[in-house]
């Protein structure tokens, strides 16, 4: 159930991610500062996702 429960997370994580990327991208095409925070948390939040996701995996592998 954890590694299910990971595995979406990841999902739902990445579906924010490609969010903020498009409404950031409709606001406007020029490169602004908050625009660039805005798109690093959101790859942020997913880079962690995965390393959550990586570290259920390798924990449900060795048990």
């Amino acid at each position: 159930m954890v590694l299910i429960v990971a595995s979406f997370i990841s999902l739902i994580t990445e579906l924010f991610n490609t969010a903020i990327e498009a409404a950031v991208d409709h606001t406007s095409t020029e490169k602004h500062e908050l625009a660039k925070r805005a798109k690093d948390a959101g790859s942020a939040a997913q880079l962690m996702a995965l390393f959550m996701l990586f570290i259920v995996w390798i924990i449900a592998l060795t048990a």
